[in-house]
């Protein structure tokens, strides 16, 4: 049984650049920092926009998947500020306009209509708008953006970021039908379009169906958390009780918690099922709100509410206590108790509806009354419908619907030349050596010792003066000088030459993390783990394992997930067999003629 590592495919080298694999959209981290190191803005931004297609969005509101995956949090326990960054990149860009693809005046004769004027049908829309496609979007609202929206709010996301990047896609030459919502699938098909994309959203919040939900009489005074943010961001709620509980813990609740704050809600908790934890929210989320004096109560129930005289005076609510057996959590309740309220908001979740769908077009739906969409090629039962963003699978970040539409792009535009959906494009890869003397490198290999960087916020005050007021103000330049230096260049690959070691131990005596061995060939992998210089514990990350050498038969082993990448061993070795080469995933796209992997420049 061989273990030789294959670096002739991007699947290694991609795996080992962790922010870059863990993002769903694939977004070139590393790259993008150094442009932004080097001050170049407009580039960094650029390159960011060709996976994620939202930099000034994301920069603000992504759920950051990049970052636990990020290598730095393993060496000093806090990650790069990568989401921070972007936002950087893209407060500070040029003007990109010239750089984006202009209206086609030469259509190619497919129409696609998109539903829903979200993350993931501009995403659809931005890579077949160049292809020629006449795209018409149907966006119920006045203007672009879905959830990102009605339902994130503008203290996070100020306004003018949000029409920026959602107009420079709609100005590629997309027909966008405002204020028409689709209330008949079976209608629109009947429109004659080559294919359909369903981005609605999951538009419906969870409901809460315990004894005093239904009483008329409190009807104002409990709300779900999606929809009342709605109302909020169009005007039709100013004003809100000074005793609130939000019902949940994810993303949407620390919305609907600081949302509350700004209109009134002084005394605003936060009611959680189970232990911190478990939470859904982000962590940065939890701590901007309990820094706007949130409270998060952990381990109450609802039970019911309390009403009386025909209002809404209260909650009940059991405690519990969570215990573990054979791996499952289970609860007793210790006591109930009641907690005073004039609004109740619930964000315990969102569910997709689809009432505008007719059951008998061709579109199985499963038991939870879902559409059965494949997960690859986002094609659903009937071969000219697509679904993506939270509409396909349920509620997920922005990173995620983005990428939804790059592959449901490709799949209509395969569709639309009539090709297999399921026969997905490949990705491909660069490697260029970095070096440019004996011992100099085209990249900065010195490690920052630098903490990360702290965000700085408006004053509390100020942001509870207005509903708009953005709280994240952004990096200073000396910042983001010495936040962009703590990134550990991760896609700056050590190359290995087998035929060209002479086993001399020169790179193994330099390594500061011991993260290299020479051993004998092993039978598997959990046997070679064992012979390490050091202990190789994180076995979501492969170890590299080179041919035979020549002296020995013996094999080089590199234990990836602890590596610096700072090159000492490309530096140290006498015969070039370590080299430091700069891996750049290719990604394809539907703009990429069918497909094709077409490299990203900058």
């Amino acid at each position: 049984m061989s273990l030789h590592t294959d670096v002739s495919t991007p699947d290694h080298y991609h795996k080992v650049v962790d922010c870059q694999w863990a993002c769903p959209a694939h977004t070139n981290v590393p790259e993008y920092l150094r442009l932004i190191a080097q001050g170049r803005y407009t580039e960094s931004y650029l390159l960011n926009r060709e996976s994620n297609v939202f930099p000034g969005i994301l920069g603000r509101t992504c759920d950051r998947p990049c970052e636990p995956a990020c290598r730095r949090g393993r060496v000093d326990g806090k990650p790069v500020a990568i989401c921070r960054l972007k936002r950087v990149a893209a407060d500070l860009r040029d003007d990109i306009s010239a750089y984006l693809p202009k209206p086609v005046t030469d259509r190619n004769g497919k129409r696609v209509a998109l539903i829903g004027a979200g993350p993931s049908s501009l995403t659809v829309a931005n890579d077949l708008l160049p292809l020629g496609y006449e795209v018409v979007i149907y966006e119920k609202n006045a203007q672009a953006g879905g959830l990102m929206r009605v339902n994130i709010p503008s203290f996070r996301l100020p306004e003018q970021v949000l029409n920026e990047e959602t107009q420079c896609i709609i100005d590629m030459g997309a027909e966008v039908r405002y204020n028409t919502s689709v209330e008949s699938l079976r209608t629109l098909l009947d429109e004659q379009y080559d294919a359909v994309f369903v981005g609605s959203g999951a538009p419906k919040g969870k409901e809460l169906d315990i004894p005093g939900r239904w009483d008329p009489a409190v009807r104002d005074q409990i709300h779900i958390g999606i929809e009342w943010l709605s109302s909020v961001h169009f005007g039709h709620i100013e004003s809100i009780g000074e005793n609130v509980l939000i019902i949940g813990v994810g993303n949407t609740a620390m919305d609907c918690c600081r949302t509350s704050r700004r209109l009134g809600g002084t005394n605003t908790n936060v009611i959680a099922r189970r232990g911190r934890k478990f939470f859904k929210a982000s962590p940065w989320e939890l701590e901007d709100a309990e820094e706007e004096g949130i409270h998060i109560i952990e381990n109450h129930a609802p039970k019911r509410f309390v009403i009386e005289d025909g209002k809404l005076v209260g909650m009940e609510f059991e405690r519990l206590e969570w215990s573990e057996s054979k791996g499952r959590q289970t609860s007793t309740v210790i006591d109930t108790i009641i907690m005073p309220c004039d609004t109740v908001i619930l964000a315990i979740g969102q569910d997709n509806a689809f009432p505008w769908i007719e059951r008998d077009i061709g579109i199985t739906f499963d038991q939870w009354d879902m559409p059965v969409v494949n997960k690859a090629s986002f094609q659903s039962s009937r071969p000219d419908v697509f679904f993506g963003g939270d509409a396909a699978w349920g509620p997920q970040n922005i990173i995620w619907a983005v990428e939804h539409g790059h592959q449901a792009a490709i799949s209509i535009h395969k569709h639309c030349l009539g090709e297999d959906v399921t026969n997905r494009p490949a990705q491909g890869m660069h490697l260029i050596s970095t070096k440019m003397g004996m011992h100099s490198w085209m990249y900065s290999n010195e490690f920052n010792p630098s903490p990360r960087a702290q965000m700085s916020h408006a004053e509390l005050v100020k942001r509870f003066a207005s509903v708009s007021e953005e709280v994240e103000l952004g990096y200073t330049p000396e910042q983001t000088a010495t936040e962009v230096q703590r990134c550990l260049n991760c896609d700056i690959e050590t190359h290995f030459t087998a035929k060209l070691c002479i086993e001399c131990d020169a790179c193994i005596d330099v390594c500061p993390v011991n993260c290299l061995t020479i051993a004998p060939v092993a039978e598997t992998e959990a046997e070679l783990r064992t012979r390490l210089k050091a202990p190789a514990e994180n076995l979501s990350q492969d170890l590299y394992v080179s041919d035979a050498l020549p002296q020995t038969q013996r094999i080089m082993v590199k234990d990836e997930d602890i590596c610096l990448h700072c090159g000492l061993c490309a530096e140290r070795c006498p015969t070039a067999a370590w080299d430091m080469q700069k891996f750049s995933l290719v990604l394809p796209y539907a703009f990429s003629a069918s497909g094709t992997v077409v490299p990203v420049s900058v």
